[in-house]
């Protein structure tokens, strides 16, 4: 029987690095800790110790990408957990984006996703757990964040599609949809004003939940009585008039982008 392993992209930081602390904790003999910076890296092993296996990757590379894989084969290990983190996250109105931008954003956030579980569900065994981190900006359109809302539409729904087609198997797939996560990618301040974002909660808390919900075979998970709320409303209210109140809320901030890669 191979090693077990728990695999964790975006690993270097926020609800990532709260994941691969978490992982310590499980039954797994390496988490393989994935990321782009390889300083950040060295930095997990140090405070979480030698059960971390670093491994600088950059997802938009489909090289790179496909060297996970050929490390898979290498070693036939047992994937306990695959958490997809990585992604990209930018503010701004369509015409912000260049073209390189559109593209890498819908590989990272979507398309290296589902590779990466197309990838490791044959290493999989009943109990293995696959989370993918979604967003509450899959619940409605959102105007100036229309890409990022659209990418993670996507992954709410292949994660939700994906646990039911893994019936059968023991194995589940969960979409973690937090809201706004207080991490050091968040914009603090725009023109010296403190930015506000309501139901602002700390990426030690989204993980955890994520994590309990995961092992009771939800194939989604919501952190926050907060968000839970937004997503009724999100049923119940028209999407035009969401978006109006977005648009509203976020008018003071869209001359401000985020540009960010975990």
């Amino acid at each position: 029987m191979g090693k077990r392993i728990a695999i964790v992209t975006g690993a270097t930081g926020g609800i990532g690095k709260e994941f691969t602390r978490l992982m310590r904790q499980e039954e797994v003999d390496e988490i393989w800790a994935i990321g782009r910076n390889k300083e950040k890296l060295a930095s997990l092993i140090q405070e979480f110790g030698s059960k971390v296996v670093a491994m600088s990757k950059d997802l938009s590379d489909r090289t790179e990408l496909s060297s996970i894989q050929e490390r898979l084969e290498a070693e036939q290990p047992i994937i306990a957990y695959l958490i997809n983190n990585a992604g990209v996250a930018r503010m701004g109105s369509y015409q912000d984006f260049t073209a390189d931008e559109i593209e890498a954003t819908i590989w990272i956030n979507c398309s290296a996703l589902a590779v990466l579980c197309t990838m490791c569900i044959p290493y999989m065994r009943s109990g293995s757990r696959i989370l993918n981190i979604s967003s509450q900006a899959s619940f409605q359109p959102l105007p100036y964040l229309n890409l990022y809302g659209a990418t993670k539409v996507f992954e709410r729904s292949y994660s939700r599609a994906l646990n039911t087609e893994l019936e059968g198997t023991g194995i589940t797939s969960t979409a973690v949809c937090p809201g706004w996560v207080d991490t050091e990618l968040l914009m603090k301040e725009v023109n010296g004003v403190k930015a506000k974002f309501p139901g602002l909660v700390t990426a030690d808390r989204v993980a955890e939940q994520a994590l309990k919900d995961a092992k009771r075979g939800k194939d989604m998970s919501v952190c926050t009585w907060y968000v839970k709320g937004s997503h009724v409303m999100s049923k119940l209210l028209p999407q035009k008039l969401i978006m109006r109140m977005w648009k509203r809320k976020i008018k003071s901030y869209i001359m401000n982008t985020i540009l960010a890669e975990r």
